[in-house]
């Protein structure tokens, strides 16, 4: 009940600022930690009810949208209705991501990209960059390399000694896979647009300082535990 108390005041802010993405994720973000710490049943009903209690106020956070953001939900369900204006973007990454093929343009070769004809190509849509000039396979290594990274982050986290060490490291995993899985999704438009950069790629300061600091805390804890296996290893 403390948790809740404590998070009741970032969630009542989100959900004032008319940003339902943010607040979505903050949730599945809580739920997350809640049933990695061992949360127990009693609390998970009490998880429960606040997303039930989100999702009922999910009609009043669509009333409270901005313009901006009701364009990108258009642009997402029907990008065609406005191929100039908010579907724009949306339809020339799936150009580029599609003419690049199986083994791609070539660097620095992309038509779509070179050309200038995909917006904020170097920020939030680098992923049809990769895809239009690497092809389907260096996008494949992409995402392989990315789920490497989370895969291994979840892995230490089931075997560090520490309990805060452990959410730590599930922290990083969950923050890094959820980027990639959005920011790939809404530049395929499988997702609507949201403005998240893909971690170690995108161009943004905040969000490569963030990433650094998150894959720091999670060698500096890598690096801990490995220091004390091998100790226990010399003492025997």
């Amino acid at each position: 009940l403390l948790v809740l108390v404590v998070v009741s005041s970032p969630l009542a802010v989100m959900l004032a600022s008319s940003n339902p993405f943010t607040l979505t994720v903050i949730i599945g973000l809580l739920i997350l930690f809640a049933y990695w710490s061992g949360i127990r049943i009693s609390l998970a009903v009490v998880w429960g009810i606040v997303v039930g209690v989100a999702g009922s106020l999910a009609p009043v956070m669509l009333s409270k949208l901005h313009p901006y953001q009701r364009e990108r939900l258009t642009a997402f369900l029907d990008p065609e209705a406005d191929p100039l204006g908010s579907g724009y973007q949306l339809i020339q990454s799936k150009v580029a991501i599609g003419s690049g093929r199986f083994w791609g343009k070539g660097l620095l070769e992309g038509s779509q990209t070179q050309g200038g004809f995909l917006p904020e190509q170097h920020t939030d849509f680098i992923f049809s960059v990769i895809g239009e000039e690497l092809g389907f396979v260096g996008a494949t290594i992409a995402v392989i390399l990315f789920w490497g990274l989370v895969i291994r982050l979840i892995w230490l986290a089931r075997r560090v000694e520490s309990p805060y060490a452990s959410l730590i490291l599930i922290g990083v995993a969950s923050m890094l896979g959820f980027q990639v899985l959005v920011n790939i999704g809404m530049v395929t438009g499988i997702m609507p647009v949201t403005g998240l950069p893909l971690p170690l790629f995108s161009y943004g300061g905040s969000s490569m300082i963030t990433t650094m600091l998150g894959l720091g805390l999670a060698t500096g804890l890598a690096s801990r535990r490995r220091v004390h296996s091998l100790s226990g290893i010399s003492h025997v």
